[in-house]
Parts: structure tokens; sequence; C-alpha cells
């Protein structure tokens, strides 16, 4: 009878899995960074209710947030050429890895965009129109009053956000990515076995997330935040 788990086979996965590591992580603080950015641009615009901007900003995180990001990964590699090359620019022969951190960025933004209007939101009024009364600009409001609240009430959130994202550069493989699932097809081909390829994936994913999780979770404890980040999702 045939072995169903390798265990040689399982530990010989990881420097190969391991050693396209860095394609995933670097798909996450691309994410992340540029994310960040156009999230707290959009979160700016709903906050201060900019006129047809809010509205498609609201479509926009609405819209985002309600699809999974397999479908979004194939929206933005198939549809974004056919809108581009309606202008008469051909941006088929563009790395894969870009539309891959289109997708990724325009994902990531909308969640962040959330969690930063909400965290902002979140910060009681009075507390603003009290700086306002004692002569403190906008901001000076904001930097001394607003953000320091914002950040403890966002950092959970945000915590959550970035654990998801990195299981969800999982699927970056679909468009041809060779990280570390795209990794276990070159297994599978040569092995003609995948469990033990998909086992050691799921090991390194999960000691990634741990991590995480305890990073934000020591974070929080110094920061006086209750409870933790718990990843799920």
């Amino acid at each position: 009878m045939e072995n169903i788990f390798l265990l040689s086979l399982f530990i010989d996965c990881f420097p190969k899995l391991l050693s396209r590591l860095h394609i995933t992580l670097y798909i996450v603080v691309i994410a992340l960074l540029f994310g960040m950015l156009l999230g707290t641009y959009i979160a700016v615009v709903r906050l201060y209710k900019v006129p047809v901007l809010s509205q498609l900003a609201t479509a926009y995180v609405s819209f985002i947030r309600g699809i999974p990001i397999l479908v979004l990964l194939y929206i933005v590699y198939i549809g974004l050429p056919l809108v581009i090359g309606a202008f008469g620019v051909n941006i088929n022969r563009w790395d894969t890895m870009i539309f891959v951190m289109i997708a990724y960025v325009v994902n990531t933004a909308a969640f962040l965009s959330e969690i930063i209007r909400s965290a902002v939101a979140g910060v009681d009024l009075g507390q603003t129109e009290a700086a306002y009364s004692v002569g403190m600009t906008r901001l000076q409001t904001f930097r001394r009053i607003i953000a320091p609240q914002a950040i403890q009430i966002g950092i959970p959130a945000l915590g959550n956000t970035i654990v998801s994202l990195l299981k969800d550069t999982s699927l970056a493989y679909t468009l041809g990515v060779i990280d570390v699932i795209g990794v276990i097809k070159a297994i599978s081909s040569n092995t003609y076995r995948s469990l033990e390829a998909y086992a050691a994936a799921a090991f390194i994913f999960f000691i990634l997330s741990s991590i995480l999780e305890q990073c934000f979770n020591i974070i929080s404890r110094k920061l006086g935040i209750k409870g933790t980040i718990s990843g799920q999702g």
C-alpha cells in the first residue's frame, strides 16, 4: 500500500518553498504600502464628504469588499488591458506581477480605507470641538487628539487585515506567479505527489501568520488596547 504521507518529502519541500517566500512577502509589502496611501485618500474623501468623490469612494469600497480577491485578480488581468487598449495603449506584454500587484493594492486599499475611516470616526467628536475651542488648528487637533486615539482603535483591525492579506497572496499563483504556492506545481509534477508540499506550505503560512499575530498583540498590549489579533477570516 502506498504511503499516504511521506515525511521525508514533506521536509524536502521546505527549501524549495522558502526559496520563493520573498515573492509572497513582496506582494504583501507593496499591497500594504500603496494600499495605505490609496486607502488614506479614500478615507479622507469619505470623512470630509467631498461631493461626487465621496459617493464614488463609497461605491468603490462596497464593491471591492464584496467580491473575492480571486475574481478581482482576473478582472484586473483580463479587463485592464481591454480598458487601456480602448485608448490605443497595449499593456498585454506587461509582466504578470504588475497585474497581481494592482489587484492586491486595489483590494487592500478598500479594506484599509474602511479601517482608517472607522477609526477616525470612532474618536469622540466632543474632544475635537474642545481642541478647536482652545485654539488648536485642524492639523494640531488631528496630530495630538485624533491620530493617537484612531491608531488605538484601528490597530486590531489592521492586524487582522494584514494577516488575511498574507493568506490571500496564496491565490497569486492562479495567474502564473511562482510564489510559495506556485512552487507546489513544480514539486507535484516532479514527484507525482502534492499533499506533502501543500502541508509544508500550510505550515509556513501558519508560522508567518502566528508571528504577525504575536507582533500586533504585543503592540496592542503596549498601547493598552484590549483584545487580541485573531487572524481569522
